[in-house]
């Protein structure tokens, strides 16, 4: 399955509006009915105050100043400060009221991206760089966020305010109305020729701003290995190749989103200059009263000003909308490993078997091919192999950190597709060659996911580790289950993250425990130490080693040879090096 958004994006050929997506919004802010209805009615105070203001300063200019009666001028002027102040307390607690939304509207949105993320199958985050994961989490859900805390209400509050104007406009006057409205109809056609467009810039805009945090993160990461080969030149001209082309994303996004502003100004002074000339024009025939002219004129600021300040808005509208676009398709990923409906369980001995399993990475080159072997219970297997035979691939299969391309794994007669992720890992143990630890003490990287000794005191947790023979393990850390662990362990060396990793895995007691390259750098006291710990496993726990290193499989009950696509038993030790010196000599 493919799970690389970038050609899922790419292969999207169609074209949502932008009211089908505002649809698929609203539900991020269903929970915030009340304080949408609070602002709304806020939103509506403030127009309709703002639009009753030029009807009663025409209505002073025409009777109260015309008539030189300035009682009413001073009645009127305390009115429509007494209205602007109202107005003014109204926008504020709508912008207030919108920005608890907007907060928490990202932070709904991030649980359900982070949940998601957490469903998806290792196959997604092979697929796709973590630091355009990162940015969309981070980035494009702010952009959301600005979207509904600063434009939303502001948005629909100009929209109300935009058409209660040209009400007011066509009532006073219907053909003086008409011509101020005439420009409008030029914005709207231009509008809609250049929606897409601007959003297809803002899209592009963002990709580019993921995949500049996605170099950043991969070179920071991979930053000791430049330094070693002394290529920080390679770390600049990436990041210069990276950062240019967001630059020029960026450019290109920000004159789509300013483009708009100026060419709405042009049309608002055009009926501007249309409503001046023709009301001018209606006064000298006796049909129009100056005060009438200056909240006509009026109006038409009330209804083209909002189109200004749409056409800014429209710009951030069309970046939260490339945004979502970006963030809905991890919300629509489906996992590839579902759990299948629970089957009655085959007859059989074996704690494992892999009957005809075949695996390919990319549904192109196949990496097993029509593989079957069994495992009993509490026996200790080898696999080896040249690298690239499928060593590894066999142990993410057991782990079902994927799923066969054809053929069925069982694990204690079930379907392992049927059995729940709960069950599953506590029966599988899975140490790998470069384990990763979270940024704690060592304690609770020990006790990640084990709800057993979750909760031990530290003297409770030392006897066990020394039941288990896993005290001398911790002797090698300085300040024992306290030492800190820093990002992601980079503050320990390899060898004591895999011991940590070991600690971790026996402490789950799984009924399987798969070691893939898990001593390889390791000291060899460690290692013998390690080899010790294993013995003391119980009798009834299964053994899987993955090694290169002969010492750590030469006690193994049963060694298997992968290679080409095929697992084959081997037999002895001696048996298995020289299959793989066949092997060898063929390829």
């Amino acid at each position: 399955m493919n799970y690389n958004l970038y050609d899922i994006q790419q292969g999207d050929d169609t074209r949502k509006s932008s009211l089908q997506v505002i649809r698929k919004l609203m539900p991020l802010i269903r929970d915030d009915k009340n304080k949408l209805l609070m602002a709304w009615l806020a939103m509506i105070v403030n127009a309709a105050l703002t639009l009753i203001a030029p009807l009663l300063i025409a209505y002073t200019i025409d009777h109260d100043i015309q008539q030189r009666n300035m009682r009413g001028v001073w009645i009127k002027s305390m009115i429509l400060l007494a209205m602007y102040i109202i107005a003014w307390l109204s926008n504020y607690l709508q912008t207030k009221i919108m920005g608890v939304v907007g907060q928490e509207v990202v932070y709904r949105l991030r649980n359900q991206i982070f949940y998601k993320l957490q469903e998806l199958p290792l196959a997604f985050f092979h697929q796709n760089q973590s630091g355009d994961l990162i940015s969309r989490i981070n980035n494009d859900t702010d952009k959301i966020n600005q979207f509904f805390s600063q434009s939303l209400m502001r948005f629909l509050g100009l929209i109300v305010t935009m058409v209660g104007a040209g009400i007011f406009l066509i009532s006073v006057h219907l053909s003086l109305g008409l011509a101020a409205l005439l420009p409008a109809l030029g914005i709207l056609m231009f509008t809609r020729s250049t929606s897409s467009w601007i959003k297809r810039r803002n899209a592009y805009s963002l990709k580019t701003t993921g995949g500049l945090s996605a170099e950043i993160q991969e070179s920071l990461h991979n930053f000791k290995t430049i330094i070693a080969f002394n290529r920080r030149d390679y770390f600049r001209n990436r990041f210069e190749a990276v950062n240019q082309q967001n630059y020029h994303a960026a450019i290109q996004a920000g004159v789509a989103n300013n483009l708009l502003m100026p060419v709405y100004s042009m049309f608002a002074n055009l009926a501007q200059l249309i409503v001046l000339a023709y009301g001018i024009y209606l006064i000298a025939r006796g049909h129009f009263t100056v005060g009438l002219l200056i909240s006509f004129l009026a109006y038409v600021n009330r209804f083209y000003s909002p189109l200004q300040q749409l056409a800014a808005l429209w710009s951030g509208f069309q970046t939260a909308l490339a945004a979502w676009d970006r963030i809905s398709y991890i919300l629509t990923l489906e996992s590839n490993l579902p759990l299948m409906p629970a089957t009655a369980a085959i007859q059989t001995t074996s704690q494992l078997i892999f009957d005809r399993v075949s695996f390919s990475y990319d549904g192109k080159k196949e990496i097993l091919h029509q593989v079957s072997f069994q495992l009993q219970k509490g026996k200790t297997y080898a696999f080896i192999g040249p690298t690239g035979g499928g060593k590894t691939t066999i142990a993410s299969l057991i782990a079902r950190l994927y799923d066969p391309s054809s053929g069925t794994i069982y694990l204690d007669g079930r379907d392992i597709r049927s059995i729940p992720a709960e069950v599953r890992t506590q029966k599988v143990g899975f140490i790998l060659q470069d384990p990763f630890l979270f940024t704690g003490t060592i304690r609770e990287n020990m006790l990640y996911g084990n709800e057993t000794y979750r909760h031990c005191r530290e003297k409770e947790l030392l006897n066990v580790l020394k039941a288990h023979g896993l005290d001398v393990l911790l002797e090698k850390f300085d300040e024992g289950l306290q030492t800190p662990v820093k990002s992601t362990g980079n503050s320990l060396s390899l060898g004591q993250k895999q011991l940590i990793a070991f600690i971790r895995a026996v402490l789950r007691h799984p009924e399987i425990l798969i070691l893939d390259e898990a001593t390889a750098n390791l000291d060899t006291l460690t290692e013998k130490q390690l080899e010790h710990i294993l013995d003391k496993l119980p009798d009834t726990t299964t053994r899987i080693l993955i090694a290169h290193r002969l010492n750590t499989i030469e006690h193994a009950d049963e060694i298997f040879l992968v290679n080409a696509g095929q697992v084959k038993a081997a037999g002895s030790l001696q048996h298995a090096l020289d299959m793989l010196m066949q092997e060898e000599r063929r390829s």
